[in-house]
């Protein structure tokens, strides 16, 4: 039986964006876009997983990469068929237009239910640079009604216990845990290297199929998806305020350094003078 592993990426834009006034959306139209580097990290764990399995376990492998956007998705979902990914499916639909966290991750999850519900990972960048919420993995493994394991940086499968060993990142460095497969695992950067694939591999890509799926493919009830299925909204987006470089004290002397830092302090009232 082979194994089916699916990779959960984005589109993202590669410069500034604009804010529809009225949708609180991203306007994307006319927006040089790239795949999401963290997802571009997923991908690349999920085809050095194939690459294990398959040359040395002899078992075979099938990596596919769903996304939901808009047609220009396309060229996203092309770049991971040249770094490796066997076919990819893209949720294009007009109805899918202005969705926010849960109504992207349902649109995802209701794909891999009806069409690649067989799977035994399920693989998605920690987070998406345009929003960084970092909620559509966790969602989607809620959806899904799977364990999930966040920020990881390196997996190991252990197939005779059905289970998966994930190295993962924490505020204070890093912890290994386990749980049991199917399962969901959002990658941060890890040791993974972002690569250029080979011109043997972009023109293979060529040949490997992007199926498009619309939103009454998924479901009767449309109204669940997009906009319309969105309890969240973006209010406002803004660049953070510019600040000034802090001031430097520069000297070879260590004692005029520390006499010159204690008259800033006490200059600025945050220390008292003695």
């Amino acid at each position: 039986m082979t194994m089916k592993i699916i990779v959960c990426i984005k589109q993202v834009p590669a410069g500034e964006v604009k804010i529809n006034p009225e949708t609180g959306t991203l306007m994307r139209e006319g927006v040089q876009s790239i795949l999401n580097p963290f997802c571009e990290y997923a991908l690349d764990e999920a085809i050095r997983i194939k690459k294990e399995q398959e040359e040395g376990r002899g078992e075979e492998v099938e990596v596919i990469v769903i996304t939901m956007g808009p047609p220009q998705a396309r060229s996203a979902l092309l770049r991971c068929l040249e770094l490796g990914a066997d076919r990819s499916i893209l949720l294009c639909d007009r109805k899918f237009a202005g969705a926010d966290t849960l109504a992207t991750s349902l649109a995802l999850s209701e794909a891999i239910q009806k069409f690649e519900e067989d799977f035994t990972l399920v693989f998605t960048g920690k987070q998406a640079i345009d929003g960084d919420t970092a909620q559509v993995g966790p969602e989607l493994a809620e959806h899904l009604g799977i364990p999930q394991i966040t920020y990881a940086t390196s997996t190991t499968l252990i197939l005779e216990r059905k289970r998966i060993q994930v190295k993962r990142e924490t505020e204070n460095g890093y912890q290994t845990v386990e749980c049991k497969l199917p399962a969901l695992v959002s990658v941060s950067a890890g040791s993974n290297i972002r690569r250029i694939p080979s011109f043997t591999e972009i023109i293979k890509a060529r040949k490997k199929a992007i199926k498009t799926i619309t939103a009454d493919e998924l479901s009767k009830d449309t109204s669940r998806f997009g906009l319309s299925g969105s309890p969240t909204q973006v209010a406002n987006v803004f660049p953070p305020k510019s600040r000034a470089g802090g001031q430097k004290i520069k000297s070879d002397n260590p004692e005029d350094v520390v006499d010159r830092l204690i008259e800033f302090l006490e200059k600025n009232g945050f220390v008292e003078k003695e």
